[in-house]
């Protein structure tokens, strides 16, 4: 009995077990030959603030802040890094949920709204900056599909949306935080209630007197915002689709950007405002510039090849192509975990360049003067 299980079962399972290592090797290998730049690093522990001079944001969607974080911020600035996006995160269960989940009381800080002050804190002592940009997530579902039956669900979910975003505006304002982005991807809102957001924006600069975004799809949202002449900037997710091939050279990637660079310039000179990526990344894989806006999965390591040189292309591409431009205010890269550390992502594909080619890049080009 032993002996037919062995042959049935075991045996096959561990064949399988066996195909599939071998794939997770392949997969992860890359021979890929980057000469690490380390001059071009900041070791001062203080921000050069080359932004006082050309206006640019050196952004990072920075995650994981705690009370504690002083080395964190060293290898920000070590990376030139000099924007820093905290994103709290709204909730709502599914696309059809009428109420973003409420905090049970706006008078006080919360305790996670104390340890971004904290934050905030640390990060203006070594003369950085900082943007507000609260995330609506969902556990079904996209924000950007937001769908109610009638118009009292409609307000009812914009009422409750509102109280966050004010709460949020008072503590950007008590936090002296430059940049506050009143939402992002909330495009059947912007189009059921154009008039509630002319409203919320009114509430908010009643209370908060630093700069506003709105953060806009790539896909066009864009053009649904009716609201632009009230924001600083206009603000992109900038998650272009830029190629159609995997592993494209530098040249095909930035011969990608011509089409939408076009779209970009006609859009700030319609509005006469910068334009700022308030996010942007690229997966560290083969197929990173195709579709930039997918998440990646536990499976990718199994379906998918790691190429951090595609996404080492990628940002390179990005930098040679926009970066120069008068209407281009800069960029928020997605995205930095403050606890990472060395080694941690080789086998990763996902979007933060941490320990990866990009890092560097990123570094050279921000440190730019």
């Amino acid at each position: 009995m032993f002996k037919k299980v062995s042959l049935k079962l075991i045996l096959p399972s561990l064949l399988i077990l066996g195909i599939v290592r071998c794939v997770i090797h392949n997969n992860i290998s890359e021979e890929y030959q980057f000469v690490w730049d380390i001059s071009i690093e900041n070791h001062t522990g203080i921000s050069k603030d080359l932004h006082q001079k050309d206006g640019k944001h050196r952004g990072m969607s920075v995650f994981g802040w705690q009370r504690n974080h002083n080395e964190s911020i060293n290898q920000l600035v070590k990376n030139n890094i000099e924007w820093v996006a905290i994103v709290p995160f709204l909730y709502q269960k599914t696309e059809k949920t009428t109420v973003v989940r409420l905090r049970k009381e706006y008078d006080n800080w919360s305790r996670s709204d104390s340890t971004y002050l904290s934050s905030v804190e640390k990060i203006h002592a070594r003369k950085m900056h900082v943007m507000l940009k609260p995330h609506l997530w969902m556990n079904e579902g996209w924000r950007s599909n937001i769908q109610m039956d009638n118009t009292e669900e409609w307000n009812v979910w914009f009422e409750s949306y509102r109280k966050e975003m004010v709460h949020y505006a008072k503590l950007a304002n008590h936090a002296k935080i430059e940049l506050f982005c009143i939402g992002t991807e909330l495009k059947s809102s912007l189009i059921a209630q154009p008039e509630k957001w002319n409203t919320l924006i009114k509430e908010i600069k009643d209370v908060y007197f630093g700069r506003l975004t709105y953060a806009a799809n790539w896909d066009g949202e864009f053009n649904d915002v009716k609201f632009w002449d009230q924001m600083d900037y206009i603000g992109i997710q900038a998650y272009f689709p830029i190629t159609n091939k995997n592993n494209p050279s530098l040249n095909e990637i930035k011969k990608g950007w011509k089409k939408q660079i076009k779209l970009l310039e006609a859009l700030s000179k319609k509005h006469n405002k910068p334009i700022l990526f308030s996010e942007t990344g690229y997966r560290s894989d083969e197929t990173a510039t195709i579709e930039p806006w997918i998440w990646g999965s536990a499976l990718d390591i199994v379906t998918n090849k790691k190429s951090f040189e595609t996404q080492n292309l990628a940002y390179e591409a990005l930098f040679q192509q926009l970066w120069d431009k008068d209407w281009f205010a800069g960029l928020y890269f997605w995205q930095w975990h403050v606890d990472s550390v060395e080694g941690s992502n080789y086998e990763k594909m996902d979007f933060t360049p941490r320990f990866k080619p990009a890092e560097n890049t990123m570094a050279k080009w921000y440190g730019r003067e």
